[in-house]
């Protein structure tokens, strides 16, 4: 840990503290004898000070703080630590061998800055039949991998999830499925993956929560503005009319559906926003009673025809339809053009009523019988909904579990040589809840399995040899079904109007506002959560029901959860191949079979 005086004295002068160079010396010393970063060490140091009603720091005052706080909650841990270590049938022998080294390792620092006494008394402790080349072992089971008791001392199997029945059941399909043999081939294929950015992809976190309404005004207004443009040109409109304009005939305005209230948006509560440039912002309602049919959400982008005599309503009486983003056009460069099997599963990857991750294992199984090309894994790994995490039952933190989980996935499929794509979710309670969300980290990958594991962030768009795939864990499904209003004279199947809304809005995320509990820093939204292409298969896993549908072109695919809640959920499938156009053909879809199963 690399500690610096200045650092330090301008952690000290946040809280108005001077201090001799002396004493900065004394507490870089600290901050190194008990693993402290210079934040948390003046942190504490306030806080000591401030319970002990000292008015400043003097060499007494680190005597003092060393001795009475330090050191102590340093004796606690050691005490904690030998206590756990023996409970030993609760662990397995990587964890005991983990504790060993901690403590061996904060022996030799505090050796290291204490003065040699007559003999030292402390009795080295070894282990001569476990060496730390064994914790490296590819031909472990999953279940050896995977070892609950570790962070749960109530890791106990689900019953319900242990007596179900139908495994392995396909509960839906797509394409040219029946009969078709799954399985592909692992690692032998050539599978060539690459993040599409527009303009790049997210690759590393970022700091949030700095943002200022004006950004987030100057962003949505530019959505308006590149949206509306694209459908002048589209519809061959010549000019858009200011919202509050009055006009005897017929006007076309631009503008974003709102709500006049802060309730949910229905028929009587429609407003347009109208764009900067043609209408400086204001809004005006709009009457939809002369519109037969029409799909509409907070924040959708609209552009609109009707009569507006006073100049203080709109009555609508068309409106145009969005225009989706041309395909993405392959190159050479792109991979070949075989047949590739793809996996998809979302989390949570246990039932709530257990944390033995056995749909996990169960996940495991299949990927190493059907030997996918690539496997896409969304979170929540470690769900904020679970009821161990949300009773704080867990006796590990958060980031060891996760790794846990995430070395048992890695370690597991080993033998299988798929292709690992690792997507997060906002209910991942490890990882940092802003959207868009940067992928995973995770240090400890071993070398030989780098070429073939790959973190991307939430959403991503991924091609895959030449075949776009649009991916994001958030439950955009649900968001915008439970704010939408429709009208319509024939049969409309929701789930597509919705679909048809994220293709033709070019984004992740269309809804504003946003649901409740999701933060959007709005400046790298609009970098890193717009459709640069419409893909080619969109997965999209919600907790409604799971489907698979055609719209626009784009294959959509709602696998559904791997668990849903005490019982097993369903994962999903499918076969694609890049195709060719040829003699000036139309576009084929590279999907040629889906199918939806039960876990």
């Amino acid at each position: 840990m690399s500690v610096t005086a200045q650092q330090l004295l301008e952690e000290l002068q946040i809280f108005g503290l001077e201090c001799e160079e002396a004493l900065i010396e004394k507490l870089t010393e600290l901050c190194v004898l008990y693993g402290q970063n210079e934040e948390g060490i003046v942190g504490e140091l306030i806080a000591f000070c401030t319970s002990t009603q000292k008015d400043c720091v003097t060499a007494e005052t680190l005597n003092s703080f060393e001795h009475e706080f330090l050191n102590k909650r340093l004796s606690r841990a050691r005490h904690q630590a030998s206590k756990d270590s023996g409970h030993a049938g609760a662990r397995d022998i990587v964890s005991i061998q983990e504790l060993i080294e901690v403590e061996e390792e904060e022996e030799t620092l505090l050796n290291s800055y204490s003065t040699p006494s007559k003999g030292s008394q402390k009795q080295h402790i070894t282990t001569p039949e476990t060496s730390l080349t064994k914790r490296k072992v590819s031909t472990r089971s999953p279940h050896q991998l995977l070892s609950p008791s570790i962070f749960s001392p109530s890791a106990t199997p689900s019953q319900k999830y242990s007596l179900r029945s139908n495994r392995g059941e396909v509960v839906t399909s797509f394409g040219s499925a029946q009969g078709v043999s799954w399985s592909g081939r692992g690692g032998t294929g050539i599978i060539n993956l690459k993040v599409l950015g527009y303009p790049e992809s997210l690759t590393r976190s970022y700091k949030s929560m700095f943002q200022k309404l004006p950004d987030i005004r100057e962003v949505l207004t530019c959505k308006i503005e590149e949206l509306g443009s694209e459908l002048q040109e589209h519809y061959k409109i010549e000019a858009f009319t200011p919202v509050l304009v009055p006009a005897q005939e017929p006007v076309i305005l631009l503008g974003q559906i709102g709500c006049d209230s802060n309730g949910k948006l229905n028929s009587k509560s429609v407003i347009l926003e109208g764009d900067r440039e043609h209408s400086s912002g204001v809004q005006v309602p709009v009457d939809l009673s002369e519109l037969k049919e029409y799909s509409l959400f907070p924040g959708q982008v609209v552009v609109m025809e009707g009569i507006n005599t006073t100049g203080r309503k709109l009555i609508a009486t068309k409106l145009y339809e969005g225009v989706p983003l041309p395909f993405y056009q392959s190159t050479e460069e792109d991979g070949d053009f075989e047949q590739n099997m793809v996996l998809v599963a979302c989390g949570p990857y246990t039932t709530s009523d257990s944390i033995t991750y056995e749909p996990l294992l169960d996940l495991i199984s299949v990927i190493n019988q059907d030997q996918p090309d690539i496997c896409i894994l969304f979170g929540p790994f470690l769900d904020t909904k679970h009821d161990q995490v949300e009773n704080c039952l867990l006796t590990s933190p958060f980031e060891d579990v996760f790794k846990q989980c995430l070395r048992t996935i890695i370690e597991g499929t080993q033998s299988s040589g798929s292709h690992l794509v690792f997507v997060p979710s906002l209910r991942d309670v490890h990882h940092e809840p802003v959207y868009p969300q940067p992928p995973f980290s995770y240090s400890d990958l071993p070398s030989e399995d780098r070429k073939r594991v790959l973190f991307v962030s939430d959403p991503c768009s991924l091609s895959i040899n030449g075949v776009v795939f649009g991916l994001t864990s958030t439950d955009l499904l649900f968001h915008i079904g439970a704010e939408e209003i429709s009208s319509s004279s024939r049969t409309s199947d929701r789930f597509s109007r919705i679909l048809k809304h994220i293709l033709t809005q070019r984004s992740y995320y269309p809804l504003y506002p946003p649901q409740e509990d999701m933060a959007i820093d709005y400046e790298n939204f609009y970098t890193y959560a717009q459709l640069p292409v419409t893909p080619d298969v969109f997965i999209i896993p919600s907790e409604l029901r799971y489907f698979v549908k055609d719209v626009l072109g784009c294959v959509c695919v709602n696998p559904g959860r791997l668990t849903k809640g005490q019982v097993g959920g369903t994962y999903g499938r499918l076969y694609f191949r890049r195709q060719t156009t040829e003699n000036g053909e139309g576009r084929q879809s590279p999907c040629v079979a889906v199918q939806v199963v039960r876990i």
